[in-house]
């Protein structure tokens, strides 16, 4: 990937995630006007900047149009990383190229929908506000700083990968325990965001985060990744080695 190209690959990253940002919070737009009768039926003057209580399932079997469009959004989101993941494959040459470029192309979706949230509905409040992330395979929920925190680092390490690999002649490359610690730390993070799962299908309101966990997940996954960069500077470095000692000789 030469100096041109990986600047047009993020650019063309950047660009799909906000525009899939956008869409994303449109449709989330259209969906809290079609559930909110649903949602002031069983909840009567809760503001519909309020997303917690969840309707519990036997309350959306209730509700005709609720128990047909549930499936639905879970196969909506699925075909959001589908998605996501199918561009980066577009761009990438290897499995290190193809992870850079998923995480700049999910973080700046992730990021463009919250931004474009707050512009369509005035929502949310404050990075704070929690928010149902994902319901795939059991509610996800969180502050929304969180997601937020998670999808910085990732357009930044995923832009940081991409421009060493342009630059370097020692490519980052990951190995398998690298790459165990990055999903282990991807794990504890969605499972900070899934503790409170049977609370909120039970139509309770939020426990207070697990940061702690959610602070493990992240750590031990820009963890494993530095460990990768460490080495391939280290290997860089060996591979100069020779050549200055040569410059400095003459």
């Amino acid at each position: 990937m030469t100096s041109f190209s990986w600047k047009r690959t993020v650019i063309a990253l950047l660009l799909f995630g906000t525009a899939f940002g956008y869409l994303e919070a449109a449709v989330v737009s259209y969906l809290r006007q079609l559930h909110e009768p649903a949602r002031q039926r069983f909840h009567p003057g809760r503001p519909s900047a309020d997303l917690f209580p969840l309707l519990t399932l036997a309350q959306l079997r209730e509700g005709n149009i609720q128990q047909r469009t549930l499936p639905t959004e879970v196969g909506r989101e699925a075909a959001t990383i589908l998605m996501l993941a199918a561009v980066a494959l577009a761009v990438a040459r290897t499995a290190g190229q193809w992870g850079a470029a998923f995480v700049i192309a999910f973080g700046t979706w992730d990021l463009s929908f919250y931004l474009f949230l707050k512009v369509l509905l005035d929502w949310p409040a404050s990075l704070l506000t929690w928010d149902i992330l994902f319901l795939i395979p059991v509610p996800w929920a969180s502050p929304v700083l969180a997601p937020v925190l998670v999808s910085a680092f990732m357009i930044v390490t995923g832009v940081w990968h991409l421009r060493w690999d342009a630059h370097r002649a020692a490519p980052i490359a990951i190995g398998a325990a690298q790459w165990a610690g990055i999903v282990l730390g991807g794990v504890v993070i969605v499972v900070s965001f899934a503790m409170d799962y049977r609370n909120l299908m039970g139509g309770g309101m939020p426990h207070p985060f697990h940061w702690g966990v959610f602070a493990a997940g992240l750590l031990i996954g820009i963890g494993s990744y530095s460990w990768s960069a460490r080495a391939a500077r280290r290997a860089r470095q060996n591979a100069t080695a020779p050549m200055q000692r040569a410059d400095a000789a003459q």
